[in-house]
C-alpha cells in the first residue's frame, strides 16, 4: 500500500524541517509527501528542496484558504491508496508507518487516527501543555478515546483516510473552526469505519507560549459551537464542563470579596483539583517543575475553552457580535 502524507503549512518552515527529518528514518517507506504552502509569507520551499533526494516529496504553493481546504488541495493531487494528515508541528516516530500498515493489513479500516505525546526534547512548557491536552483529569483525556466514547473521531493532527473516503465525502467542507471534527462525523455518518491505532502516536509540539495556548483553546471552545451548527447533537454535557469550571472559578473569586459563605468555600474545590493535577502530573511526567506548570496549563485549557464556548454561544444568540 502507498501512503500519501499531506501537510498544510503556514509560516512555519522550522517545524516542517523537523517533521521531514523524522520521515527520513521511517522503518516503512512506501509513502510520498505533499507539502501544501497555504499562502505563507515565510515559505518552506528551500527546506523541502533539501529533502528531495531523501524523500518522494512534492511542494505546492497556493493562496491562503485555511488548513481544511489546503488538505483537500493535497488530497486531489495524492497518488496513494491512503491519505495521511499531519499538522506541521508534529514529529513522527520511526515505527509509525510500519505500525499503521500492519494494523490495516490485519484490520482494514476506512479512517484511523492515533494519539499524541511529548518528545523528550520538548521544553518544560511544551511538556506541560502536552499533559493538559492528553490527561484523563482534563478535557484532553476525552479527545479521541474511542473505547470510552463509542465511535472514534480522529483529529487532523494525526489522521488517515482511504482514497474512497475522500472520493465519496469530498473531503473537508469547512476549513477552520472544528473542520476535523465535522469531517470525522461526516465520515462516520456515511457509513465508513474508523479505528484508533494506539501505537501510531506522534510527538505534537502544539504551542510554545501560554498566550498562544490560551488563544488556541479559546478557538477550540468556539469551534465546538460551530460544530453544533452542523450537528446539534454534538454539543453535549461534557462540552459544557469547561464553561461550568470557568463560572465556578469566577464565583469563587466573587465569594472571596463578598464573603458569601457558600461561594467563599468554592476555592477549596479548585485547590483540591489543582493538588490532584499536580500529583498526577508529577507521577506521569516524573518532574515536579513540569507538574507545577501543568497545573497552570490545565487551568488555562479549561478557562480558555470555556470562555471561547460561551463567547461563540452568545454570538450565535445575537447577544454579542
Amino acid at each position: 500500500m502507498l501512503y500519501s502524507i499531506i501537510v498544510p503549512v503556514y509560516n512555519r518552515p522550522d517545524e516542517i524541517d523537523e517533521l521531514l527529518a523524522s520521515l527520513t528514518i521511517q522503518s516503512f517507506t512506501d509513502f510520498e509527501v505533499i507539502i501544501v504552502e497555504d499562502g505563507s509569507s515565510l515559505t518552506c520551499e528551500e527546506i523541502v528542496k533539501g529533502y528531495e533526494g531523501r524523500l518522494h516529496i512534492r511542494y505546492f504553493y497556493k493562496e491562503n484558504s485555511g488548513q481544511g481546504f489546503s488538505r483537500n488541495f493535497g488530497f486531489e493531487r495524492a497518488e496513494g491508496d491512503y491519505f495521511v494528515v499531519f499538522d506541521s508541528d508534529c514529529i513522527i516516530p520511526p515505527h509509525y508507518f510500519e505500525t499503521v500498515n500492519k494494523f490495516l493489513s490485519e484490520k482494514p479500516s476506512d479512517c484511523w487516527g492515533g494519539p499524541d505525546r511529548a518528545h523528550p526534547t520538548f521544553t518544560i512548557l511544551q511538556k506541560a501543555i502536552s499533559y493538559s491536552m492528553t490527561s484523563p483529569l482534563t478535557t484532553g483525556g476525552i479527545r479521541g478515546d474511542g473505547e470510552r466514547l463509542g465511535k472514534f473521531h480522529p483529529r487532523s493532527f494525526n489522521m488517515g483516510i482511504s482514497r474512497e473516503v475522500f472520493e465519496k465525502t469530498g473531503g473537508y467542507k469547512i476549513t477552520r473552526m472544528g473542520e476535523d471534527i465535522e469531517f470525522s462525523l461526516r465520515i462516520i455518518e456515511q457509513g465508513f469505519s474508523t479505528a484508533l491505532i494506539k501505537d501510531a502516536w506522534v510527538y505534537h509540539k502544539r504551542r510554545t507560549s501560554l498566550k498562544q495556548f490560551f488563544s488556541q483553546l479559546f478557538f477550540f471552545g468556539r469551534a465546538r459551537i460551530n460544530i453544533g451548527r452542523f450537528y446539534p447533537g454534538e454539543v453535549k454535557m461534557i462540552h459544557l464542563m469547561p464553561s461550568i469550571f470557568l463560572a465556578g472559578l469566577v464565583l469563587s473569586v466573587a465569594g472571596a470579596f463578598t464573603l458569601v459563605v457558600l461561594l467563599s468555600q468554592l476555592w477549596k474545590l479548585y485547590a483540591g483539583y489543582a493538588l490532584l493535577l499536580f500529583i498526577h502530573a508529577t507521577v506521569r511526567e516524573k518532574n515536579p517543575v513540569t507538574a507545577l506548570l501543568a497545573v497552570v496549563t490545565s487551568f488555562i485549557q479549561l478557562i480558555a475553552y470555556g470562555a471561547g464556548f460561551i463567547t461563540e454561544w452568545l454570538r450565535e444568540k445575537g447577544v454579542i457580535r
